[in-house]
C-alpha cells in the first residue's frame, strides 16, 4: 500500500518544523514547540477461575498526556492571559480562576515543506497547569528567551476533514 495516496511519487515521511497552533479561533503568534500528541490505555488483567495459569488482557481508562508548548518572549500575552484564567495572582477572594472560560479547544496543525495544510488534530478541554514566564537569565548564555505552558487535556483526535493536498511541481522554463 502506497503511503500517500494523492502524492504517490512522494517517499518522504511529511517533516516536523512547520505547523501553527490555534484557539479562540486564531493562530497563536511565536510558537517554536509542540508536545507531542500521546494517549495510553491501561490494561486489566482478569483470568476465570477454571481458567489454565495465564491471565487475559481487556484495555481499562484512558488517559492523555499533558501537551507543552514553547515559544520566544515577545510582547504578546496569550501564553500568560489563558494562565490568568486557572489563577490569578492578587485578584481579590473568590475571583482567582475563571470558571467560565479557563478551558479551550485548540488546533494543532502539520504542514509540508511547501505550506499546504496536511494534518490537524483537535485537542478538546485545554487548560493550562504549568506556566513558565520566563526562563533562567543568564548574562553568559546566547540564546533565545522562551515561556512555556503545560496543557492538560480530556482527548483528542484527527480531523478526518483534512486531506493530502496536491504537491505543487515546478518545471523549468
Amino acid at each position: 500500500m502506497a503511503q500517500f495516496s494523492v502524492n504517490t511519487n512522494r517517499f518522504d515521511p511529511y517533516k516536523n518544523f512547520k505547523f501553527r497552533v490555534k484557539w479562540d479561533g486564531r493562530y497563536v503568534a511565536g510558537i517554536s514547540k509542540v508536545g507531542a500528541l500521546k494517549r495510553s490505555t491501561e490494561v486489566v488483567m482478569h483470568r476465570e477461575g477454571g481458567d489454565p495459569s495465564m491471565e487475559r488482557k481487556s484495555p481499562g481508562r484512558t488517559k492523555y498526556e499533558p501537551i507543552n508548548l514553547e515559544r520566544g518572549i515577545t510582547h504578546d500575552t496569550e501564553f500568560e492571559t489563558w494562565a490568568n484564567k486557572v489563577w490569578n495572582f492578587g485578584s481579590g477572594l473568590g475571583m482567582e480562576t475563571s470558571l467560565k472560560d479557563f478551558r479551550k479547544d485548540i488546533i494543532i496543525e502539520m504542514y509540508n515543506e511547501a505550506g499546504q495544510l496536511v494534518i490537524a488534530y483537535k485537542v478538546y478541554r485545554c487548560w493550562v497547569s504549568d506556566f513558565q514566564a520566563q526562563p533562567d537569565l543568564d548574562a553568559n548564555a546566547n540564546a533565545i528567551a522562551i515561556q512555556s505552558i503545560k496543557l492538560e487535556n480530556e482527548g483528542w483526535e484527527r480531523d478526518y476533514g483534512v486531506t493530502e493536498p496536491t504537491e505543487p511541481t515546478f518545471t523549468e522554463p
